[in-house]
């Protein structure tokens, strides 16, 4: 299975909100889809968490070479 992007997380947060809107789902539907989204979430700020923390990585490598 193909690991999801940071940006295709954001699209799936977005259509899980939509679906959350409906006026027609139903309570134990709206619950589902509510975990599912924080799951998503939890999973991009994960990402972001990762990436910070490389580009930190990075600036202080380069801090070290050009001091």
């Amino acid at each position: 299975m193909k690991r999801e992007t940071f940006e295709e997380k954001l699209t799936r947060s977005k259509e899980l909100l939509d679906r959350l809107m409906d006026p027609e789902i139903t309570l134990e539907d709206s619950v589902k889809v509510y975990e599912k989204g924080l799951k998503n979430i939890k999973s991009a700020q994960t990402m972001i968490e990762k990436a910070k923390l490389k580009v930190e990585t990075m600036s202080q490598e380069q801090s070290g070479v050009a001091g």
